[in-house]
């Protein structure tokens, strides 16, 4: 089961060059408050390109009370 009280939140990655969210990752915002550019391989250009954090615009990072 996983832990309620974590200072981890889920951003997307999004490629520069393409547009593409292809990538999704959990990080510390504690630890990392800047935003994260990781170079990663886009399989829908064959090639490597730089990415960068946005949001997961799924609100998935909120936890959700239970009915009942």
């Amino acid at each position: 089961m996983a832990k309620k009280n974590t200072k981890r939140k889920i951003v997307g990655l999004v490629s520069d060059e393409s547009g593409h969210r292809l990538y999704y990752t959990r990080k510390n915002t504690q630890n990392t408050p800047e935003k994260l550019v990781l170079r990663k391989y886009n399989p829908k250009t064959r090639q490597h390109e730089t990415f960068t954090e946005t949001k997961k615009s799924l609100g998935r990072n909120e936890v959700k009370p239970r009915k009942g």
